[in-house]
């Protein structure tokens, strides 16, 4: 058999006494017509890029144009609440445990139960859950910051006064009621019979015509709390106008 003896390619590096390694330049045969090498180009004048045969380690700068960044004390849009707002729309929940031995009071009817909310006012789970929706749309506290439970004074106070204040910041803040939505959730009694005097006199503390207050009711197909005639919630949206 005849042996086959490997051809290897051998080539030569030349290094310097500290192992640097230098590289040459290819030659290339360009034609008549080849444009001149674009790093060359006065064009790209301001930059430096390495080059073959430069000594290692040695660094290369792209020239760039700095942006001005401007700074301002104005605070933003979105940290700023503004009173100028056309509408504006808020949000109010409520929920109260219901026991034997309180008055059953809602949007300010008193409703024949056998049980009521106990609560540190006289617990009217819609008034409050109106309150709280006026009070959203406005960008004010909450119900309980401005009326806290800890206060002696709102022990078993009517849940109208609260009605009152916060129709009076709505004023105050250049705006009107345009419509109100409230959904009472509870099981029993059924409040059909209770409505059309609910709603009536809603519109009254309100102020507002009874046409743009809508009242609805539903029961929680005995689930939870609400479901065992335990507890009573509502929810109420409200869209406020500019006068």
């Amino acid at each position: 058999m005849a042996m086959v003896t490997p051809i290897y390619a051998s080539a030569s590096i030349s290094t310097s006494k500290t192992t640097q390694t230098k590289l040459s330049r290819p030659t290339l045969n360009l034609s008549s017509s080849y444009s001149p090498d674009p790093i060359k180009s006065p064009s790209f004048s301001t930059a430096k890029f390495p080059v073959p045969n430069s000594k290692p380690h040695q660094s290369s700068s792209i020239s760039a144009v700095s942006t001005p960044i401007i700074e301002t004390d104005q605070p933003t849009s979105s940290t700023t609440r503004s009173k100028s707002l056309p509408f504006r729309v808020g949000h109010g929940f409520d929920l109260h445990r219901l026991e034997p031995g309180y008055p059953l009071i809602i949007g300010g009817i008193t409703i024949p139960h056998d049980r009521g909310c106990e609560a540190h006012s006289d617990g009217d789970v819609l008034l409050h859950c109106v309150v709280d929706a006026i009070l959203g749309a406005l960008g004010l506290p909450d119900i309980g910051q401005i009326f806290p439970d800890t206060d002696p004074k709102w022990k078993g106070a009517p849940s109208s006064v609260f009605i009152k204040e916060a129709v009076k910041l709505m004023h105050e803040s250049g705006y009107e009621l345009g419509n109100l939505d409230a959904t009472l959730i509870l099981q029993r009694p059924k409040v059909s019979p209770y409505k059309e005097a609910i709603k009536s006199n809603l519109s009254l503390l309100l102020g507002a015509d009874p046409a743009v207050v809508n009242l609805k009711a539903k029961t929680h197909e005995k689930v939870d709390s609400l479901g065992e005639n335990r507890s009573i919630a509502a929810h109420t949206v409200v869209l406020l106008m500019k006068k």
